[in-house]
């Protein structure tokens, strides 16, 4: 007959023999994670780099002087894969102060018309002008510096709040950056900080609210100062109070600036200007909120059905 003590001593080596086979296996998992992350890695830094292109000397915008304001896509096309199109014969024209909406379904293009647009890739054909010039003829960080984005998918890093916004223009005074806080209704919350603007943030920013993530992300665009914006909706998540302040913000933002909005709910774009549909990387609509709406084509569809869902629950 085997012992109560027998069993425990079986017991206890069993567990000191499966432990480090257990370990072991872990660790298999962690070095297989970590041989994959440095294939991506690799495969990243062996990527051939872009060309760098001179651009016009000493120009941070087509007329040298301000940022561009005036943009034209002539017949653009475009596609990731050879011989698999997704834009296509693209024509579109945002003019100075005015608003353009693009709307569409999922895969229509609109994300990849504001890579384009900032130049993240380069166009198969036709043309981008800014204020009349070919973009061609100007270097990425000229393009590059007309532009300001405000997307969705907040981006801090670790560091102060004040270095946050600053990091909108390099050589911004204190009292700009506090000025562009003002704006964008950030200075009433850092100043309840205990440390205000020397407050660190870390990596992702988690000692402040998704809201305020997004009127520090516009704080900076106002410190840049650029003539064209890139608007994602940045309301998602939010309290009712909060987005009242974003979407506050945003709106004295693009007073006077071009913008290029990228619509996923299609209520928050009725006052656009212009709104585009896009689908299968194509113009199919362009026109007012009414206009549209009275064609009854694509955009009263999506609308409708937004609509509908929204009134469903």
């Amino acid at each position: 007959m085997i012992s109560l003590g027998a069993v425990q001593a079986f017991i206890q080596y069993s567990q000191r023999f499966t432990s480090p086979v257990i370990q072991i296996a872990g660790q298999m998992n962690v070095l297989q994670s970590g041989i994959v992350s440095a294939g991506r890695v690799f495969e990243f830094l062996d990527a051939p780099e872009e060309p760098q292109l001179p651009g016009r000397p000493g120009e941070s915008a087509p007329d040298g002087t301000a940022p561009a304001r005036r943009v034209r896509l002539e017949q653009v096309s475009f596609r990731y894969e050879p011989g698999t199109p997704l834009i296509d014969d693209l024509t579109l024209e945002a003019a100075p102060g005015r608003t353009v909406a693009i709307v569409g379904p999922t895969g229509a293009g609109k994300t990849t018309v504001v890579n384009l647009l900032v130049r993240f890739y380069e166009i198969d054909g036709g043309r981008i002008l800014l204020d009349g010039v070919d973009y061609r003829d100007l270097s990425r960080e000229q393009v590059r510096r007309n532009f300001g984005m405000v997307l969705q998918d907040t981006w801090l890093f670790h560091g102060t709040i004040r270095d946050n916004i600053g990091y909108g223009r390099a050589d911004a005074t204190d009292e700009e950056i506090v000025a562009a806080a003002r704006a964008a209704h950030v200075d009433d919350f850092v100043r309840t900080l205990p440390d205000g603007y020397a407050t660190v943030l870390d990596g992702e920013a988690s000692s402040i609210s998704s809201g305020q993530k997004q009127l520090l992300t516009i704080a900076r665009a106002f410190l840049a100062d650029p003539g064209i914006l890139i608007l994602d909706e940045a309301t998602s998540s939010v309290d009712t109070r909060t987005e009242t302040m974003i979407q506050e913000a945003m709106a004295r933002l693009q007073a006077g600036r071009t913008s290029f909005v990228i619509a996923h709910r299609l209520s928050t774009i009725q006052a656009a200007d212009t709104i585009v549909v896009m689908d299968a990387g194509r113009v199919v609509e362009q026109g007012t909120h009414q206009e549209l709406l009275d064609r009854g084509g694509c955009y009263h569809g999506l609308y409708h059905s937004q609509f509908s869902d929204a009134l469903a629950p």
